[in-house]
């Protein structure tokens, strides 16, 4: 399958790397993702089985004080790139996020539930959702939530620094997710790819998070725990860690629309998170 993948060193383009060697991924140096005719134009040059959009403006507080960069690279340029792939007839898989919500209630969200984003972030990534559905081509949006790996700015790595420096780590609990690998993102693209380009009536919007749903302190917990830090963590509120944009308290996501479609379970974070610290520590 002749993949082009716009993303090159971001989490989830490095994992599809893995996955398909021999695809085409479009790096910043190559295309310019605040250019929505720039990033569009790859599609209508190239000779592809299917198109994925791994790339993604994802400084949630920066995007605060950069929106229109924000919405240029999460809404625009997807809007560019999936109409391309509607002139085209190609199949067009784009990765967004749980951030589309408000993140009330305690019930893991469907992909038809309301959306209500809380920052610049969420925003843009819902607007760029609404310009790949208008673009009217055969396109599967994919929503995940806490993504981590060995590599990039993540929570894993991040608690692994913090942990190896400190004695006691204060982290939020009252946020509640499902962190999921971008190895296991990786996967699910390519076959979300190949099912759209044989089946096109499997298009629509899916949910794809790691299980179980977890607490940022209980995680941070299981991940010292796992990499033998003898670092103490502290339950904190939300409202205790301010940052620029805030932050869904229920980032729990339904996955059974795509666990029936695509036939793939919830990753367990926990089986992943072992290779991951194997992958760091080599």
């Amino acid at each position: 399958m002749s993949l082009l993948v716009y993303g090159a060193t971001g989490q989830v383009a490095r994992e599809l790397a893995r996955v398909v060697p021999d695809a085409t991924f479009l790096g910043r140096d190559q295309v310019d993702l605040a250019d929505p005719g720039a990033a569009a134009a790859p599609v209508l040059a190239g000779d592809w089985a299917a198109v994925i959009n791994a790339a993604a403006h994802t400084a949630v507080d920066r995007a605060e004080s950069e929106p229109d960069l924000a919405r240029a690279v999460n809404a625009d340029s997807p809007g560019a790139i999936a109409a391309a792939c509607a002139q085209r007839g190609l199949p067009f898989v784009h990765v967004s996020t749980d951030y589309v919500f408000d993140g009330s209630g305690v019930a893991p969200r469907r992909p038809g539930d309301p959306t209500g984003p809380l920052g610049v972030y969420g925003a843009t990534k819902l607007a760029g959702e609404q310009a790949v559905r208008e673009a009217g081509g055969v396109h599967a949006i994919l929503r995940t939530s806490w993504v981590f790996s060995a590599h990039g700015s993540n929570f894993v790595r991040t608690m692994l620094r913090l942990g190896a420096e400190r004695d006691e780590l204060r982290i939020v609990a009252d946020q509640v997710g499902g962190p999921t690998p971008a190895a296991a993102i990786a996967e699910a693209l390519v076959i979300v790819a190949g099912r759209l380009a044989a089946r096109p009536e499997t298009a629509g919007t899916y949910h794809f998070a790691g299980a179980p749903d977890t607490s940022w302190a209980d995680f941070a917990r299981v991940i010292l725990a796992a990499a033998g830090l003898e670092c103490r963590v502290v339950d904190i509120p939300t409202a205790d860690y301010p940052t620029p944009a805030a932050r869904p308290l229920n980032s729990r996501l339904d996955c059974t629309g795509f666990c029936d479609t695509f036939g793939l379970p919830r990753p367990d974070w926990r089986d992943h998170l072992g290779r991951v610290l194997r992958e760091i520590r080599a």
